[in-house]
Formats: C-alpha cells, structure tokens, sequence
C-alpha cells in the first residue's frame, strides 16, 4: 500500500514538474494523473488485471475520502463572498452556457459514436 501511495505522489510531482518547467498552463495533479494513466497503460493487462491491487485499494480509500478535499475550495468561497456576489450575474451566466455547450457537445458526440458502432 505504501508503495502504491508512493507512486500516486510520484506521479503528482513529475506532473507538477513538467508543468512548471514547460510552463504549462495545466494542474500539475492533472499532468499526473495522465502520467499514471499512461503507465498503466504501457503496463497493460485487461480488466481487473490492468490496476494493480494495491493501487485499486489506495485509490479505492482516496475516493471514499474525496468529501475532504472540497473543504479549502469552500473556504476560499466563503473568503472571497464579496467578490462572487459583486460578480453574481455574470459566473451564473458563464455557469449556465458552458454547462450548455458541454451537455450539446457531449450529447452530439455520444450521437455520432453510437451510428459508428
């Protein structure tokens, strides 16, 4: 389990890296977690055989857990109230045509896989 947590945080801080040493306008957590993907990949195996066990198992408690790490992103909400409320109408707007935009992009894209196959 140590070892799987390890290569979770590995994985984050070469992202982390790549993204400040390119300057890439990306979360390093981002770029690690496709950095894990993609060694999993190049790992291969099929279905249950594709994640090893105690990477299923630590990522397995780290999603039972996922509640916790919305609490500073709340807090900065509750910090920075002020700011959301004098710029309300405009983030609800922004909120409301890109939740749009995914959703009809999405459903368009679902559409054409699914007359594909």
């Amino acid at each position: 389990m140590i070892a799987a947590l390890a290569g979770i945080f590995l994985c984050q801080l070469l992202g982390e890296s790549l993204c400040r040493f390119f300057a890439l306008p990306l979360p390093g957590p981002v770029v690690g977690m496709g950095l894990l993907f993609f060694f999993l990949l190049i790992r291969g195996g099929q279905g249950e055989k594709a994640v090893p066990k105690p990477l299923a198992a630590v990522s397995d408690q780290l999603l039972g857990h996922l509640s916790l790490l919305f609490v500073p992103a709340a807090v900065g909400v509750m910090r920075y109230f002020d700011v959301l409320s004098q710029y309300a109408l405009l983030l609800t707007v922004t909120l409301v045509v890109s939740t749009t935009l995914t959703l009809a992009a999405t459903a368009l894209t679902f559409q054409l896989l699914t007359k594909k196959s």
